[in-house]
């Protein structure tokens, strides 16, 4: 029987599929040069937000283990490995289980 994504593991694989599609454009472009742009804005007391960076970095740790980032320049490596994602359901477990 098939097993339905939950809404979070919907939620990571589209934001490791966009990360990717802006990974590989070129440099001059205006979704790449936002996602690495630095505001120079303080950030307030307490608990640091997490920024969006920091979401595709956890996502691309629970999918991809330690080489994810040198597998987003290749496409077909980097589809392979969302696919993999998406098949055995790794997104929605939390860190604690992948450690098992």
């Amino acid at each position: 029987m098939l097993k339905k994504p939950t809404v979070t593991e919907t939620i990571r694989l589209h934001r490791l599929c966009s990360f990717g599609h802006v990974q590989r454009m070129e440099e001059n472009k205006i979704p790449k040069r936002v996602l690495y742009m630095n505001l120079g804005a303080t950030r307030l007391k307490g608990r640091p937000r997490n920024r969006w960076q920091d979401e595709v970095r956890e996502d691309g740790r629970i999918s991809g283990g330690e080489g994810w980032q040198e597998k987003v320049h290749n496409r077909e490596e980097w589809k392979k490995l969302l696919r993999m994602a998406r098949n055995r359901h790794i997104l929605h477990m939390p860190m604690e289980q992948m450690n098992e």
